[in-house]
This record gives structure tokens, C-alpha cells and sequence, in this order.
């Protein structure tokens, strides 16, 4: 954004080299504007209300660092691309209650103060059941995408209900968001990782600020596809329409020394085999394991992305829902046809089944979702797609893996 450097976080960042060496060089890459509404980062520039001169120079330098640690993340570009990919279903507001209690929890263990009350990672993670035993290191394990996931998770299968403790949560920390996406910025992921990767090793030589603390940040700006892209890829790939070589159809340079030998009056040629179009529709089957922790927004994500190749190739698309045995299948020819499924959850899981009728059906691509735990049998004749909701310790002998918490 235009305009003149902000007046009002000045002192703030004059001050921020001795406090903090770290977010005093990845503040020189932030624009800093003066506005008339609340603090708040919109892409690569922070913009700072007239509340902001009401604090303490020390809250005002951690509230300085805590918008800088927003534009070197990249939450306003992370956020825009959250909502792309999950359409209505996003929640802007969980993920900026996510990405500022990821910011809290490392400026505050780099010494930090922050103005109170203030949202962080580890309250939230303890406030739900079962968040806690996930990932017991906050900062190394986990990262504002996943934290927003595991809030937005919807109460008894509803994704319109949310858990009640969140909104009392926020409620008692005056949480307002401060993250915005509005116009156009700088978001490269890889530009931003090498200057946060220099920030913090400059932090650490100085042996102050968050440098020294985060020794493993998991929310670091990365260079990765999603999930969605890479899938895209697999599946038109596997119905992608490819020539393949036919002994019925002669190839043309084999028609050309043909026909000089028969006018030669020599011996033919051998004959090679031309290319011909594969007649067969390609056939995917996708197979949802039950029993596993596959959330119904990833379902709705995946369902989307294999829907849109049957679209675009007229592939034939199968979709098998399955935990000890199969209990459903279904053709996938339009969206309607996901909301005729009945699919059971619980119980436990075994392959065998899915790939004895896969033997039967004889696809180009298998997609399964699942989180792998049980037996992997033997490897098939046609490609498999292990698509799975966290990342595996031990992937299977075959396939390719997806892992879809990004």
C-alpha cells in the first residue's frame, strides 16, 4: 500500500533491534501505514490504528512483532487460499483466531510482551478434547492451518455448529480479528521461508528475542501443492486418453517401406504396430475407509476434485465406502449421488475386500481414503493412491501418498 511510513509505530520499531534482532530484519520487508480503524495486517503491510499509541512501548513493540510475524508468515495469502480451496465452508475468523495464537505462543517464548488478554495455541489445544495428545511440542508440531482445522471441526457430524467453547474463549480474550486479504502483496512462500530462515539465524547469533526460541517452527512460510493439485494431477493422468500401440493398425513409416519394397520388388519389411486411441473409458475407484479418521469437509474436498475429472474425461468413476467389508458402492455421475451414500463409521479395517473387487473391475487409478491402519496387501497391476488425513510414520511398499492436513 502507498502512503507515508507510519508515525505511530516509529518508537516501536527504532526499538525493535535491541529487542528482538529477528523480527527487527523481517520488519524491514513489511510496509508500515497509519490508519484511522484498528491494528491489523493486510498481506505484506501493517497498519496501525490510533489505539496502538495508547500502550506501553514494550506492548507496542510486541504488538508490532506480532503483525511483522503475520506478513513473514504469509496468514493474509494463507488465508485467502484457505477460502479458495474450501469455498462457503471456510471460517475466516477461526483461522485468524488460529494464526494470531500461533504468533502469541513464539513471540512469548521469545520474551515478548503482548497486550492482554491475548489468544494463544496452547490454551486452545488444551480447551478441546483430544488436541492435546496430538502433538505435545506446540511450536515444532503444529502450524496455523492445522490449528484452524482442528477448531473448524464440527460438532456431532454439523458443520453449521462449532464447539461452544470456542465462542466463550474468544468472548473472554476480546478477540477481534486482525487479518486481512484485500488487494494485492507479495506472496511467495519460497522468498519468504529464506528470509525467515535468516531472520531467526540472526535472532540466534544474538542470543535474544525469537531467534534463540524457536529452535523448530512448524508454522514456517513452505513452497508446497496441495494436496487437491497433486490429486488433480494423479487422476487426470490415470484418465488422461494416451495411444497406445495396436498390432491392428500399421504404423505410417511401416505403410512408406512397404510400399517401396512392393515397388522394389524386395523382400516387405517387418511390420511395426501404430498408435491408436485407447476405445476403453477409463475407470477410477475410489475407496473411503470408514473406520478412519477422514473428516466429511476432506470427503467433500476430495469429492469436488474427483468429480471434476469425470467431468473434463468422461472417466467412469466409482466410489466404495468400506471398514472390515464393503457396505457401499455407488457410480459417482453427478454430485447428487454423494448424498444418496450411507456410510457407516467405526469399526475396523481391512483392504482385502477393496482390492479383490478392483481385480474385478480392473481401474486405471485406485484412490483410497484412508489412515492406513491395518495390513497393506499386495501390490496390484494398476496404480494406488494412499490419500491420508496426517502423515504416516510407515508408508506402504506401494503407491503414492497424499497427505491432506495441508
Amino acid at each position: 500500500m502507498s502512503g507515508p511510513h507510519s508515525q505511530r509505530a516509529r518508537a516501536a520499531l527504532a526499538q525493535m533491534g535491541d529487542a528482538d534482532p529477528a523480527i527487527a530484519a523481517l520488519a524491514l520487508w513489511c510496509g508500515h501505514r497509519d490508519h484511522e480503524a484498528e491494528t491489523e495486517t493486510n498481506g505484506d503491510t501493517i497498519l496501525y490504528g490510533p489505539s496502538f499509541t495508547q500502550l506501553s512501548l514494550p506492548e507496542q513493540i510486541g504488538l508490532a512483532a506480532h503483525h511483522v510475524l503475520h506478513v513473514a508468515l504469509r496468514h493474509s495469502a494463507r488465508q485467502a487460499e484457505m477460502a479458495t480451496r474450501l469455498g462457503r465452508g471456510f471460517k475466516p475468523r477461526l483461522y485468524t483466531l488460529a494464526a494470531d495464537a500461533i504468533v502469541n505462543e513464539a513471540l512469548l517464548a521469545g520474551g515478548h510482551a503482548l497486550p492482554r488478554p491475548a489468544v494463544r495455541a496452547k490454551e486452545l489445544i488444551d480447551l478441546l478434547p483430544g488436541l492435546d495428545t496430538l502433538a505435545p511440542n506446540i511450536l515444532a508440531d503444529w502450524d496455523t492451518d492445522r490449528l484452524y482445522h482442528a477448531l473448524a471441526a464440527p460438532m456431532d457430524g454439523d458443520p453449521s455448529r462449532l464447539d461452544p467453547r470456542l465462542d466463550d474463549y474468544m468472548m473472554k480474550r476480546r478477540f477481534a480479528p486482525d487479518l486481512t486479504s484485500k488487494g494485492r502483496f507479495e506472496t511467495q512462500s519460497d522468498l519468504w521461508a529464506t528470509r525467515v530462515d535468516q531472520a531467526l539465524e540472526l535472532g540466534r547469533s544474538a542470543g535474544i528475542g525469537i531467534g534463540p526460541a524457536l529452535i523448530r517452527f512448524g508454522d514456517l512460510p513452505q513452497a508446497t501443492i496441495a494436496w487437491e493439485l497433486r490429486l488433480r494431477r494423479l487422476l487426470l493422468k490415470a484418465a488422461s486418453d494416451v495411444p497406445r500401440l495396436s498390432s491392428k493398425r500399421p504404423a505410417a513409416r511401416w505403410i512408406a517401406q512397404e510400399s517401396l519394397a512392393r515397388r522394389a520388388a524386395t523382400p516387405p519389411p517387418a511390420f511395426q504396430p501404430g498408435l491408436s486411441r485407447d476405445v476403453q473409458r477409463p475407470r477410477i475407484v475410489v475407496a473411503l475407509d470408514t473406520s478412519s479418521s477422514v473428516t466429511d469437509s476432506q470427503l467433500d474436498l476430495f469429492a469436488a476434485e474427483a468429480l471434476g475429472i469425470q467431468r473434463r474425461s468422461d472417466a467412469e468413476l466409482h466410489l466404495i465406502g468400506f471398514d472390515t467389508e464393503i457396505h457401499s458402492q455407488t457410480r459417482l455421475d453427478r454430485p447428487e449421488a454423494l448424498t444418496r451414500l450411507d456410510l457407516r463409521r467405526g469399526g475396523g479395517t481391512d483392504f482385502g475386500p477393496v482390492f479383490a473387487l478392483c481385480q474385478r473391475l480392473a481401474p486405471s487409478l485406485l484412490v483410497v481414503l484412508t489412515d492406513l491402519d491395518a495390513p497393506v496387501p499386495a501390490q496390484p497391476s494398476h496404480a494406488v493412491v494412499w490419500t491420508v488425513p496426517t502423515p504416516v510414520v510407515r508408508p506402504p511398499s506401494f503407491g503414492t501418498v497424499l497427505v491432506m492436513d495441508r
